[in-house]
């Protein structure tokens, strides 16, 4: 492995662990049970995908280049981050003994058809809150070019690069949605689970109005 490979499996590692909506919102859908934090958890993998896929065919340089393009997807990726983290806030005051993610229904009802429902609505949670991020453009088409050895082929290392930082988010997610879910018993008690419900959805709700205020330099 060459060093500026080892150096960019460094600096994914760190840009896929950061703590963001990616990570509030697999927290809080792992709560409610473990298939709807790892459903989360793979949605977010698969927005990823999309950023990655955009960056190699250079369709994320239009989307940085055209401020209107931009900005319209600031605005639905805020909004969307903001309806979750209101959604989080006003289910941690209603129901402050219960945990309330987007796999409740998984959680909390017998039928199969409920569980499957409850995991679909995570995954779609988990996709949009990423696919929606207007940041991750910028970040890949700044990041990636920085670890294309000079004189390589660009596509093939830029493909390499990208399943690298897919693969990354891969392990991160579900990790962390199954840790959520192996201290379960601790993290579900009603004062905790509260809390957690809570803290996600203000971060959320902070994350999401900023988006739609259009603060976050670019």
């Amino acid at each position: 492995m060459d060093a500026q490979l080892t150096a960019f499996l460094g600096v994914a590692a760190v840009m896929v662990a950061l703590p963001g909506a990616d990570f509030a919102v697999v927290v809080r859908n792992a709560l409610a049970s473990r298939s709807a934090g790892v459903a989360t958890a793979l949605g977010v993998a698969g927005g990823l995908l999309v950023h990655t896929a955009l960056a190699v065919a250079g369709l994320a340089a239009v989307l940085v280049a055209v401020p209107v393009l931009f900005r319209t997807v600031q605005l639905l990726g805020g909004a969307y981050v903001l309806y979750l983290g209101i959604s989080a806030l006003r289910a941690a005051r209603r129901r402050p003994g219960q945990a309330t993610g987007a796999g409740e229904a998984a959680a909390g009802q017998d039928g199969g058809a409920h569980a499957t429902d409850g995991t679909r609505r995570a995954l779609r949670q988990g996709f949009l809150t990423n696919a929606l991020n207007p940041k991750a453009p910028v970040l890949f088409l700044s990041l990636l070019p920085q670890f294309v050895p000079s004189g390589a082929a660009p596509l093939p290392r830029t493909l390499l690069l990208a399943a690298i930082v897919v693969l990354l988010a891969l392990i991160w997610f579900p990790a962390v949605a199954l840790l959520v879910d192996r201290l379960g018993r601790w993290l579900r008690r009603p004062r905790t689970a509260r809390a957690i419900e809570g803290g996600s959805g203000a971060a959320l709700t902070v994350l999401g109005a900023v988006l739609v205020a259009g603060t976050l330099p670019h």
